[in-house]
């Protein structure tokens, strides 16, 4: 009986596990696996976060073949296992594995990131029968997020290292711009932002609600009006001294006193008696 009881908690926890073993190998298939692990090359697949779980087609018509590329950052294209670049022949729809996303390598510039796809389907006759490699070379245009795929070139006329070189313009390579204004321009441009709101705001609150006509849809009219006065008044409290001021004497010795009425001269001694 109690073997009973327990089986039910057992099962339980097997489809725990086995659901969380497929979580972890569903992450597994929607990210690169670098060829050699580094925080650097990290840093480059994260400016590519915006360019996942999208296929990017791309067809190309010659006289001999008719081929689709599909590419995927860090997924399964079209859904082969591992493979991050797949070639489609039109013609019989067989798939031709141009690279692994699970042996990925990254590499960053100012403005562009290459992203290399190793491990392919072995070439038949060229390269000494090598893996195929892919190199996907991601340019800035800040004009789209996500430009179309090119093919560049197929070099496979070499002995060794052969590759597939295509590209892609996105704006998700795009460095940083840094902003221009300085703080005072933005102080600048905050003070007039809101002297436009108080004018536009007054006005309308002062012709509608209000009714005023003419000068009087100024906002705080008054004010403006005596502004320049009261500048003045300012000024004159800030930096004039006030009482009365007496004028330096120009000559030293001469008292500043007001003078006394002087004695009228008497000349009646003068006169002959």
């Amino acid at each position: 009986m109690f073997l009973f009881k327990t089986m039910p908690l057992v099962s339980t926890i097997l489809i725990l596990i086995i659901l969380l073993a497929g979580g972890g190998q569903g992450d597994d298939k929607t990210d690169c696996r670098l060829v050699k692990e580094s925080e650097s090359e990290r840093k480059v697949l994260k400016l590519l976060e915006p360019l996942k779980n999208r296929d990017f087609n791309l067809t190309v018509k010659t006289d001999k073949d008719d081929y689709t590329y599909v590419f995927r950052v860090c997924g399964a294209a079209v859904g082969v296992d591992g493979a991050g670049l797949v070639q489609i022949n039109n013609k019989n729809e067989k798939k031709t594995r141009i690279g692994n996303y699970t042996n990925a390598q990254a590499i960053g510039g100012s403005d562009w990131v290459m992203l290399i796809y190793t491990g392919g389907t072995e070439y038949e006759s060229h390269c000494n029968k090598e893996s195929r490699k892919a190199i996907i070379m991601i340019s800035c245009d800040r004009r789209t997020s996500a430009g179309d795929l090119s093919l560049v070139l197929e070099d496979r006329e070499r002995e060794s290292d052969c590759f597939y070189l295509f590209e892609l313009d996105s704006s998700a390579v795009c460095p940083v711009l840094q902003s221009k204004l300085s703080t005072g321009s933005i102080l600048l441009i905050i003070c007039f932002s809101s002297l436009a709101v108080y004018l536009i705001v007054g006005f309308l609150y002062l012709r509608l609600v209000v009714g005023a006509k003419g000068v009087d849809q100024f906002p705080n009219y008054t004010f403006w009006t005596e502004i320049g006065n009261l500048a003045a008044d300012g000024c004159d409290f800030v930096c004039r001294s006030r009482g009365s001021r007496e004028e330096p004497p120009t000559y030293r010795g001469v008292s500043t006193e007001p003078l006394g009425e002087e004695p009228e001269e008497r000349d009646d001694h003068l006169l002959p008696m």
